[in-house]
């Protein structure tokens, strides 16, 4: 491995725009060339806000984050998200039929139209895309149908980095092992960096060599992924929903 981190949060927190509490609080952790990160947590843990700051569509109260030996305060954000790309619990298309959503980054890239072309058709292969979804809107996509869509209009970019927040809540176990399977090949084959919020902890075994476990805002532990280790979590996470919901009440 690499010794030198890919990208790096350094004693980064996070406050809301209303009321201002933190959602995040003094988070530290390098990330290499093809980990494949699991991060996990009861709800309200802010899994989703750490994803959501790694490519600045939450920026950092105090702190800083480092992509490619760089502060990504002083990086453009276009090139930025072309390089570190989110995939969204509930993505949307805007308006566009399946075929112009997979297009559109990469005409934003300036990419010629026979490597558009190649790329469309490489990803939707890839991820088992029909070749008559291409032509419909979101409102004839299921939510799974859209999650899937919404992961090849990320591969086609050839992200550095992939956030995917909680990218098989909506799929069968036949396309999520597919996914998952398809993302071990990334991560092994290209050093795709991958980090991913799931609930499910059985599909993130399947995946993660790491886990990032988040509690109340904080970064509580930083670990490598062992088959012994996902029963502990496991139990955290039953304890934690238990007390919230205790404290709830």
């Amino acid at each position: 491995m690499n010794s030198d981190p890919l990208f790096e949060l350094q004693n980064v927190s996070l406050t809301a725009s209303v009321g201002g509490h933190y959602l995040l609080q003094n988070i530290s952790f390098a990330v290499y060339p093809g980990n494949k990160i699991a991060i996990a947590g009861a709800s309200g843990a802010g899994k989703t806000s750490l994803v959501r700051l790694c490519n600045l569509l939450h920026s950092p109260t105090e702190g800083k984050i480092i992509f490619s030996a760089t502060d990504i305060a002083q990086t453009s954000i276009t090139k930025l998200r072309q390089q570190i790309v989110l995939v969204p619990q509930e993505p949307k298309l805007l308006g566009m039929t399946v075929q112009e959503a997979l297009v559109y980054p990469l005409k934003l890239q300036q990419l010629s139209s026979s490597e558009i072309k190649q790329r469309v058709a490489t990803w939707s292969e890839a991820l088992q895309i029909p070749q008559i979804w291409l032509e419909r809107y979101e409102s004839r996509l299921s939510l799974g149908q859209r999650q899937l869509v919404a992961i090849a209009r990320a591969l086609v970019m050839q992200p550095t980095i992939l956030l995917l927040d909680e990218p098989t809540s909506a799929l069968d176990v036949g396309t999520s092992d597919r996914l998952l399977s398809l993302l071990n090949s990334l991560a092994k084959n290209q050093e795709m960096t991958i980090m991913m919020v799931n609930h499910q902890l059985e599909l993130s075994a399947k995946f993660a060599n790491r886990i990032l476990y988040l509690e109340k805002g904080f970064l509580i532990e930083d670990t490598v992924a062992r088959s012994s280790q996902w029963q502990k979590f496991r139990e955290k996470l039953l304890q934690t929903e238990v007390k919230n919901q205790e404290e709830w009440n």
